[in-house]
């Protein structure tokens, strides 16, 4: 497996694995739905955005994208069949490192309010902790090392 930043021409295949992961998983027309397309990501990448991909051969595995102008985790992805295999936790610790790197003191992300879902045991592992909850959102942040909550 090859972990590596993202391109412009390897986001057509982040579209075609975020909607084969097991929690959370997004079609293309849904994500359209809310602004997310190959072109507004490949846009954001010249903005503010940054993100890493592992790929198995051919395939992508997993990827996650950060933002280091609102320090927000957009998302992390990895295939079913690599959980349990570090995938995500290498690629939460480069785009953390990233976000760090670039001046940002907090890290936030959004995810789902069932504590029950891999996902909420997988940010709390890596030290996120809550910060907000919606009735159908939960917001959790991560604060760089060295700085006080």
């Amino acid at each position: 497996m090859e972990f590596r930043e993202i391109f412009a021409d390897d986001v057509p295949a982040l579209f075609v694995m975020r909607p084969k992961t097991r929690e959370n998983a997004m079609t293309v027309a849904q994500l359209a739905r809310l602004g997310i397309t190959v072109e507004t990501v490949i846009e954001s990448f010249s903005i503010s955005c940054k993100g890493w991909l592992c790929a198995d051969g051919d395939e992508v595995v997993g990827f996650a994208i950060a933002d280091r102008a609102t320090g927000e985790m957009a998302v992390v992805a990895v295939l079913p069949e690599y959980e349990g295999r570090g995938v995500g936790g290498t690629l939460m610790g480069l785009v953390e490192a990233w976000l760090w790197e670039s001046g940002c003191t907090r890290a936030w992300l959004t995810t789902d309010v069932d504590t029950s879902l891999r996902a909420y045991g997988f940010y709390r592992h890596r030290g996120w902790t809550d910060w907000k909850l919606e009735p159908d959102l939960r917001w959790m942040e991560l604060l760089a090392p060295g700085k006080a909550s």
